[in-house]
């Protein structure tokens, strides 16, 4: 249990060290678009060819901005609409501590965010598909693998399958 438990230490600390740009403090007077994609796998894409640096999807995903339907790339000087197939980030792993409703859930982003699951950090449903709120109205789509983990430490409650983290329970949906 003490290797769990330094897990969530560690990768919590990352998550605290990473800083992000005060988005919310920005309000360009450069408006406009710019040809990049994120496609419903996460993958980015600039003009057509998917965008492989990893560095630098990273940094992209820290000056996302969601205004109403709409992605923007804001920087202090511009702001770029960009599309969004789906949701900007995919929850690509988890690890869990704990048991039932003592349960803390850490997701792991595509684009490096660390988060628990917590009343500001919500596990939920769109019809079939399970999404994760990331920061800033900003979502991540559960991978179907990680989705089958999350699965695993469910507990049943009134004919649903609910899962506990921080205190917080979510409902992943009927059993029937």
């Amino acid at each position: 249990m003490a290797d769990i438990e330094q897990l969530f230490d560690t990768l919590l600390s990352l998550q605290q060290q990473k800083r992000l740009p005060p988005l919310e403090q920005w309000q360009p007077d450069k408006r406009g678009e710019v040809d990049i994609r994120i496609d419903r796998e996460g993958r980015w894409f600039h003009e057509g060819d998917q965008i492989k640096r990893q560095p630098l999807i990273d940094l992209f995903a820290t000056l996302l901005r969601k205004e109403g339907d709409a992605y923007f790339l804001v920087t202090p000087v511009e702001q770029m609409r960009i599309e969004v197939e789906d949701s900007p980030f995919l929850v690509i792993d988890m690890d869990v501590r704990g048991q039932g409703e003592d349960t803390d859930i850490l997701f792991t982003t595509n684009v490096g965010d660390y988060v628990l699951a917590d009343a500001a950090h919500e596990v939920f449903m769109i019809r079939d598909t399970p999404y994760f709120s990331v920061r800033d109205n900003l979502l991540a789509r559960i991978q179907r693998s990680v989705f089958y983990r999350l699965v695993e430490v469910g507990v049943e409650r009134d004919g649903a399958l609910w899962v506990h983290s921080q205190g917080t329970a979510f409902n992943l949906g009927s059993l029937t």
